[in-house]
C-alpha cells in the first residue's frame, strides 16, 4: 500500500521570481492566515491588520505597473497567489481580489496625474478598496443602476444606495459607478470616492451563510461631494470600465474557487487516509477513491481554464468569453467538490470541528458574486451566437 495524503499543488510558473513569490505566499499563509482562519471566521472577525501586512509585502498590487507601486506580475502569477490565499481563508483571497478590482478603473482609465496621485497608496500604502456597482434593485441588470451623480460647479454630488459591497463600511476608498446621463449603459460614469467622505455611510453588515469574516454591506451616498479630479475616464464611459473590470474580476473569483476546492479535497483526503472502517483505511475503498479522482479532475480543469484565460489577458488578447467560462466552471466545480468533501467525511464533515462545512458554505457564494453563473452562461452564449433576438 502506498502512502496517502494531500500533496502540494504542482504549479507552472513563468519565472524564478514567480516561484520565489509563491514560496513567500505559502510561508505567510502558514504563519499568519491558516492558524487563525477557523476561529476568526467563527467570530466574524475581519483581519484588517493582515491586509496591511499583505500591502506592505507587495501582495495587494501584484498585477499593476511597478511605476505605480504595483508588483508588475502577469495575471497567471497573480491568480495563483489568490488561489493560495483563498485555500487558507476565502475572506483573505476574495478580499485581495476585490481590492484589485477596485483599483482597476483608475489603473486602466485614469489620467497620468490621477494614477501618480492615488495608485501608490492604493497598491502598497496599506489602504483597502471596495467596488460599488450593484444596487438593491440592480444586481445582474447593472446597466439599470439608479445612483446619481449631478454636476455641481467643479465637482459632483452623489446620491443613492449601493448593495452587496464587500468591505462596505471599512474600505479606505470606493470605486463607485453612478448615473450622470440618461437611462441605460451609456449614462454611467466612474468615480473614486474616499472612505471618509462626508455623507458616506454603511448599513450594518449582512448576516450571511458563509464568509462571516468578510463584511458585506449596503453603502449610502447622501450628498457625497466628489471633485471632478476624482472622476475616472470620460463621462458616460463607466459601464465600459465596469465590464472591463468584471472580466478580470471573474478570473479572480475562479482562482478563489479553485483554492477553496483544493482545500476541501486536501481536508477530505487527509481524513480518509487516517480513518478506518471494516478493518481498512477509507481511502482504500474504490468508491471513495473514484470520488477523490473526480474531485481532483474538476479542480485541475478549473485551474487550467483560469490560467488559459489569464495568459490571453497577459498577451493583450480578448479573454471575456474565457473569463466567463472559467468563473462558471470553477465555481460550479467548487460547489460539487466541497459537497463531496462533506460527504466523504460523513458526520464529521457536517460539524464545525473540521473546515469542510465552511468550505461548502463559502463555495455557494462564489456562484453568485461577480455575475451569477446564469449571467456567465448569457455572456458565453452571446459570444457564440450573438445578442438575443438578432
Amino acid at each position: 500500500m502506498t502512502d496517502h495524503g494531500p500533496q502540494p499543488v504542482e504549479r507552472q510558473l513563468p519565472t524564478e521570481e514567480a516561484r520565489d513569490l509563491l514560496a513567500l505566499v505559502r510561508e505567510l499563509v502558514q504563519r499568519e492566515i491558516a492558524p487563525h482562519a477557523a476561529a476568526e471566521e467563527e467570530a466574524g472577525r475581519f483581519p484588517r491588520e493582515l491586509f496591511r501586512l499583505l500591502s506592505s509585502s507587495g501582495l495587494l498590487g501584484l498585477p499593476y505597473a511597478e511605476e505605480s507601486g504595483g508588483g508588475a506580475q502577469p495575471y497567471e502569477v497573480y491568480l495563483q497567489v489568490l488561489e493560495e490565499l483563498a485555500a487558507a481563508r476565502l475572506t483573505v483571497g476574495l478580499g485581495v481580489s476585490v481590492h484589485s478590482l477596485s483599483c482597476h478603473a483608475l489603473a486602466g482609465y485614469g489620467t497620468k496625474a490621477q494614477r501618480a496621485e492615488h495608485l501608490p497608496a492604493m497598491l502598497g500604502g496599506g489602504l483597502l478598496g471596495a467596488y460599488c456597482l450593484s444596487e438593491p434593485q440592480s444586481g445582474s441588470d447593472a446597466a439599470s443602476l439608479r445612483t446619481k451623480a449631478t454636476r455641481d460647479g467643479d465637482g459632483w454630488v452623489l446620491e443613492g444606495t449601493k448593495a452587496w459591497i464587500t468591505h462596505g463600511g471599512i474600505a479606505d476608498f470606493y470605486t463607485v459607478l453612478a448615473r450622470t446621463g440618461g437611462e441605460g449603459a451609456r449614462g454611467i460614469t466612474a468615480f473614486l470616492v474616499p472612505g471618509d467622505a462626508p455623507g458616506l455611510s454603511a448599513a450594518p453588515p449582512e448576516r450571511k451563510m458563509g464568509m462571516k469574516g468578510s463584511p458585506t454591506a449596503q453603502l449610502h451616498l447622501d450628498g457625497v461631494r466628489v471633485p471632478d479630479a476624482r472622476r475616472i475616464g470620460e463621462e458616460g464611459q463607466g459601464f465600459t470600465i465596469a465590464l472591463s473590470a468584471l472580466d478580470s474580476g471573474r478570473l479572480g473569483i475562479a482562482a478563489c474557487a479553485v483554492g477553496i476546492a483544493q482545500a476541501a479535497l486536501d481536508t477530505a483526503l487527509a481524513f480518509v487516509s487516517e480513518r478506518r472502517q471494516f478493518g481498512r483505511l477509507l481511502v482504500d475503498f474504490q468508491g471513495l477513491r473514484f470520488m477523490l479522482a473526480d474531485m481532483a479532475t474538476q479542480i485541475e480543469a478549473g485551474r487550467s481554464l483560469y490560467l488559459a484565460a489569464a495568459r490571453l489577458r497577459d498577451q493583450g488578447l480578448p479573454f471575456s468569453r474565457q473569463a466567463a467560462m472559467a468563473k462558471l466552471f470553477a465555481t460550479d466545480a467548487a460547489m460539487r467538490v466541497t459537497t463531496d468533501a462533506v460527504q466523504l467525511m460523513g458526520g464529521y464533515g457536517y460539524t464545525a470541528d473540521f473546515p469542510a462545512e465552511r468550505y461548502m458554505r463559502e463555495a455557494k457564494m462564489l456562484q453568485i458574486v461577480e455575475g451569477t453563473n446564469q449571467i456567465q452562461r448569457v455572456v458565453i452564449a452571446r459570444h457564440l451566437a450573438g445578442p438575443e433576438g438578432q
